[in-house]
């Protein structure tokens, strides 16, 4: 214990610079917390399901609650019930022993129900595809609003895809996202 803390004191605090300004992630954060409060009028609860993937997009999807995305500080809040959920987040391609627990997710969400597939593998099947042990794409299963293609997506093209879910009009008057 003590040569660990003489290396410590003698090493001192080692850190990353903070990344400079990015005026793309600024702008969509701007807008994807307009657009919150605009057309939900309170926090935004999506529901990740995981339906088989490599836990690629997973790791990306971390990134939105840190400091940098700061989802949270916009409105954006996971939950672990599909009951309190307005948009289903769905990663990997669906494996044949997730399709029913993806139907019910689905199914148990309320009304406005939305979707989005995340990664080469929500959107295509990806390297899996179709096969005995994968139904493939999520629109193999339920009904997609937004796919996120990506192998995986950055989490500013996830921040772009949740923004498109919810506001699709102001997404496309904006092609320079």
């Amino acid at each position: 214990m003590i040569p660990l803390l003489r290396q410590i004191l003698r090493v001192g605090i080692v850190t990353e610079p903070a990344p400079p300004a990015d005026e793309t992630l600024r702008l969509t954060t701007q807008r994807l917390s307009d657009a919150v409060a605009r057309q939900i009028g309170r926090a935004l609860v999506i529901r990740h399901v995981d339906a088989g993937s490599c836990n690629g997009c997973e790791l990306e999807l971390h990134a939105l609650g840190n400091p940098y995305y700061n989802l949270e500080a916009i409105g954006i809040k996971f939950a672990a019930s599909p009951r309190h959920a307005d948009l289903l987040l769905v990663t990997g391609p669906v494996a044949k022993n997730m399709e029913v627990g993806l139907k019910r997710a689905y199914d148990a969400m309320p009304e406005p129900k939305l979707v989005v597939a995340v990664g080469d593998c929500g959107c295509t099947g990806g390297i899996f595809g179709e096969s005995y042990a994968s139904c493939g794409r999520v629109a193999n299963v339920i009904p997609v609003d937004v796919a996120i293609p990506g192998c995986p997506p950055t989490p500013l093209q996830l921040m772009q895809g949740i923004l498109a879910a919810i506001a699709p009009a102001q997404v496309e008057s904006n092609p320079g996202t």
